[in-house]
């Protein structure tokens, strides 16, 4: 087995719902896992996304659009109960909805920070609230109790300003997932974060502030020449939740920059503030010149 070659025995006939379905990283998620051969709920706050989504898949597997407000604590809960009492259990759940804000954080608004924390650390505090205690049930039972993947990011692995409410967010959902898995593994269910550099999805030219360009800059700091395909980052999230393992940080580059910062974590935080100032040149330069923001 590769990364890129999940097992279709471990997603047959499961049942799973992932947050931020209608596009991007979720898309990508709710391709492979129906390919894979699971029942999928595409769960996503623009409805109509999720429903194209759900009527473009393909595969032994299943796929159904519903809306979803994350930050809907009751609703996320709805959603899931659906899903149990539908299908008599949850095996799988993808927190994977997020958004993001780039540029300086003295620029962010009371309502900026409210924003990202309600969908990027709430938003996945409302799905493992929801769907755990089931799963734990599940496990007692002595079957398999189910799966949660989080998706995180780089940024929540290392750190750099101008994405500093980003970082926050991230690292928070880093340190979740790992703590639950250790609480989790005793009861049959397993945990596994995603903390992938930087992927092509529409994420990566929104919530800018001023003249930060967030292209440019998960590129460049993150040690990448291009995004990732969403496509290979889901197949290869799906492996690792078949592995079990806890964490995957891909691609390769990003694993090796994430490995000399925990080596050493003083030269990291030099190279990431010299990064930032770097950052801040080029925008100097695109407002001068009249350039994209």
């Amino acid at each position: 087995m590769t990364q890129q070659d999940p097992p279709q025995d471990r997603f047959a006939d499961r049942q799973a719902l992932v947050t931020g379905g209608g596009s991007g990283i979720g898309a990508a998620l709710v391709r492979a896992l129906v390919a894979a051969g699971a029942d999928v709920v595409v769960a996503d706050l623009d409805e109509a996304a999720a429903q194209r989504v759900a009527g473009a898949v393909t595969g032994p597997g299943t796929a159904r659009a519903v809306r979803l407000d994350v930050t809907d604590a009751a609703a996320v809960q709805a959603a899931v109960d659906e899903v149990v009492e539908r299908a008599g259990r949850i095996d799988l759940l993808f927190n994977n909805a997020g958004i993001t804000f780039g540029g300086e954080t003295e620029d962010l608004s009371l309502e900026h920070w409210d924003a990202i924390i309600d969908v990027n650390i709430r938003g996945v505090v409302h799905g493992v609230a929801a769907a755990y205690p089931h799963m734990v049930r599940q496990g007692a039972t002595g079957g398999p109790g189910g799966h949660i993947v989080n998706t995180a990011s780089m940024g929540g692995i290392m750190a750099a300003g101008l994405i500093t409410s980003y970082v926050m967010t991230k690292h928070a959902v880093v340190g979740l997932s790992l703590a639950l898995r250790t609480e989790a593994a005793a009861k049959g269910v397993g945990v596994t974060v995603l903390c992938p550099a930087a992927v092509e999805t529409p994420i990566l030219d929104k919530g800018h502030l001023g003249r930060f360009h967030g292209r440019d800059y998960y590129l460049k700091g993150q040690g990448v020449r291009r995004p990732l395909d969403a496509d290979v980052l889901a197949a290869q999230a799906l492996a690792a939740v078949a592995a079990d393992r806890p964490m995957l940080v891909t691609p390769r580059p990003a694993r090796v920059a994430w490995r000399l910062g925990r080596l050493a974590p003083s030269f990291a935080n030099r190279a990431a503030t010299r990064f930032v100032a770097k950052q801040r040149r080029l925008q100097a330069r695109r407002a001068t010149s009249g350039g994209p923001a």
